[in-house]
Order: structure tokens, then sequence, then C-alpha cells
């Protein structure tokens, strides 16, 4: 269904992964129906995710910056496990806990000493959280060791990111000319988290490693195309955008690293992982969330590139013969402050559903998941991670608020991201 979003064979500009999907996802018998399951294996961990997306949103958190709080959290949890029994390779903490050390208290310990660090405002919340989780268990010495060896995975990610630049302060000026990025109405508020693309990577050095292919020329047929697409398709009073198609839109507006991470519980909760498998497989998807959105913010202000509105009411700037300006055109929902170039929301899509297919041992996985605020209770259907990150892709040109080919090149900036990191982190070691 999705290569009728825009009329197009969605199989002639998405690369690798998502080609091969979209082509073979209906055959392969290797599907996974998620349908619901009785036993939660993973249950601690799963229920200290709910816990930390919650309050990172009661936070009032930005989004972006939250994943940088999931990764941090996740990354804790999943040390801590494996300090009792390595089973992946750890992101820093090599100690080896004492036989007889509780995972399950070990889990809320370093998600609690993470989530108060990071997220101080919800300290009655997350404290609350703990005791209960720690309220079933006598005191004793192992509870003891474990609570020890919670805190130490969280010291060490923790004083990591002490200084990783998340905290800066970068000056930005709005551009002026053609194709420059200025704040967007209804708002014009200013430009958000001009820093945030020389913060540290969690998983790679060169900030400009993922750096996303140019936008296209001003004067070029392809510009021309773009700028008509969503001008008719993602505007406010568009009558060719369906009902469906706008469903979509909205179903994809919430924040990626609540929509994400709902769609990881999903995962979890229906194939019955343990409590270390799916410590991984968190620790997978909010490291994708955390640099995916590192590698956007750092090509969206290298390229600072306007969004569709500025571009379709300034058309009689651009110099392109084949635009003109329409002042009064609205996208159908409002963008973010930020620049155009590429899509964050299609680069942390793809580099989620990257590492999703990696850890399940297959891209066709089918599952169902409700949308959250702020277009909350929508439930849609997927047969692969692929298939969603594509539909995510596509909810921003829908939106209006990201040109077809910005989300291009983040569904490809976003797969490099993913392959990366589930080649290269968190592997197994038996």
């Amino acid at each position: 269904m999705y290569k009728q979003l825009f009329g197009i064979q969605a199989t002639s500009f998405f690369p690798g992964q998502f080609r091969k999907s979209a082509m073979q996802a209906r055959n392969l018998c290797a599907v996974l129906l998620l349908s619901g399951m009785a036993t939660l294996p993973a249950e601690h961990v799963i229920n200290w995710n709910l816990v930390a997306t919650a309050a990172g949103a009661a936070a009032g958190q930005h989004v972006v910056v939250q994943t940088r709080t999931y990764a941090i959290v996740h990354l804790a949890i999943h040390d801590a496990l494996n300090a009792i029994d390595r089973r992946y390779a750890p992101y820093l903490l090599e100690d080896s806990a004492s036989a007889g050390t509780l995972p399950e208290v070990a889990v809320a310990a370093a998600a609690r000493d993470t989530l108060i660090s990071l997220l101080p405002s919800q300290e009655q919340q997350i404290e609350a959280a703990y005791a209960d989780a720690l309220s079933a268990v006598p005191d004793s010495d192992a509870k003891t060791r474990s609570v020890e060896i919670g805190s130490r995975a969280a010291s060490f990610i923790l004083a990591r990111r002490s200084f990783d630049g998340s905290t800066a302060s970068v000056p930005w000026a709005p551009g002026v000319l053609p194709g420059q990025y200025r704040p967007t109405p209804p708002g014009n508020a200013p430009a958000a988290l001009t820093h945030w693309g020389d913060v540290f990577p969690f998983t790679y050095q060169d900030k400009a490693s993922f750096r996303a292919a140019p936008p296209p020329d001003l004067l070029s047929p392809e510009y021309a195309r773009a700028v008509q697409e969503i001008r008719l398709t993602g505007g406010a009073d568009s009558t060719l955008r369906t009902a469906m198609q706008s469903e979509i839109a909205r179903y994809w507006y919430e924040a990626s690293a609540q929509g994400w991470n709902r769609i990881a519980r999903t995962v979890v909760e229906t194939q019955g992982l343990d409590e270390w498998d799916s410590a991984r497989l968190f620790a997978l998807v909010n490291l994708a969330l955390a640099d995916g959105y590192i590698a956007s913010f750092e090509s969206k202000y290298f390229y600072n590139f306007w969004r569709p509105i500025t571009a379709i009411r300034e058309g009689y700037m651009d110099g392109n013969l084949e635009t003109s300006g329409e002042l009064e055109w609205n996208s159908y929902l409002i963008a973010p402050p930020i620049p155009d170039w590429p899509s964050a929301h299609a680069t942390v899509g793809a580099a989620a559903a990257e590492v999703l297919a990696g850890a399940s041992g297959t891209d066709s996985v089918a599952f169902s998941v409700t949308s959250g605020p702020p277009y909350a209770g929508t439930q849609r259907w997927f047969y692969s991670f692929s298939q969603a990150a594509l539909e995510n892709a596509n909810s921003r040109a829908l939106a209006g608020i990201h040109f077809r080919e910005a989300s291009v090149a983040g569904l490809r900036q976003g797969e490099a991201i993913g392959a990366w990191i589930f080649a290269n982190f968190l592997r197994p070691v038996r």
C-alpha cells in the first residue's frame, strides 16, 4: 500500500534494506505475527522503559533531547545485566558481578540513578517506581551488591556523557537568501537545538561520518517538482490528499522517541524476550534514535535548507521559472522550528527499523501499534519494520512539512546509521 502514497514506485528511490523489504516482505515465510502473549519475561526492563518515557514527557524535555536520556538509561540497564551474565558486549562497564546478584534490582538501580540525574524534576515519581521495584525483594547482601552494580553501570555512562556538548550554545542567525532556512509560520519560533549536530555521538567519532547527500539545486527541474508536489498534496486545504494519507500524517506526528520505544515494547512483549535480550534491544533502538538525531541535525544545520512553507510562499524569488509564490499557503501540520534537510523523523525511524530487524533476525515482523499524543488512539498495522519506517518518512511530505526528497535522504542516512550500530555494538559474546 505504501507505493500509492505519492503515486510512485517506492522501490525506485529507497536503498538497501528498504528496497529489498518492499519487494520481498509479503513473501518471506519468516513472518512473526505480533498479536499478544500472556507472559512477560522482560517485565522489569519494560517497566523501566515505561517509567523513563513517561518521565521524559512529563518533564517537558525536548523530544530530541529525550533520545539522549533514553539511550543513557538503557545503556546503563544493559551493562548492569551483562555484568551479572555476559551475554553481549558491554557498552562501557567491563565488571563481572558476584554470584547471586539479582537482575531486577540491578536494573532498577541503573534506571533510577540515570533518570534522577537526567530528569531531576521527576525525582518523586522515579523514587516511587524504584521503591515499588525493590519492595518485593528482602534486604540481604545480594540485594546490596545488586544495587551497587546497577549504580556502577549508571555512573559509568553518566560520566562518559557529562561533557558531550548537549548543553552547549551555538549562535545562529536566520537565512535571508533563497533556499536558506528561516523561522516558519504560524509561530515563527527561532531555530531549535542549533548545537545538536555537535553533540558527541554515542557510536561514532567524526560528526560528518553520516552526513546526508545535499538538497537539489533551486534551479533544477527536480526542485520544481518537489515544490509542486508539497504545494498540491501537503497543504492545509489540499483536495488531493486522501483521508487515509491525512491519517498517516497525524499518526506519525508523535515524537519519534515515544513512538519507536512503543514499537520496541511491542516487539519485546510479543516475542517473549528475556531481560538480557530486551535490554539489548532497547539499548540498540535508543542508540539508533540518539545518534540518528545527532547525525540529522549535523546535516540540517550544515545545509540550512528552507522548509516547504517558505519555499512555496517565496517561490517568486528562487530563480526557478517553474515555481511561483503562493503567499497564503499553509502546511497541513505545523513544521518544527528546524531546517528541512534531511528529515530527522525519517532518519531516526530508518535507524530504529534497521536495528529492530537486526535484533529480530528478520525485517519481516508484523505488528500493530496505537499512536500517542498529539493524535492519540489510531491503530495501524505493519508487516515489516522497514514498511513502518517508510510510512513514517512519507508522512512528513503528506503533512506538508518536508520535501519528499528530504525524507529519502533521511531514510538513507538512518539506514546507514542503524546498520553501523547493529554491526559494531552490543554484539553477542556467545
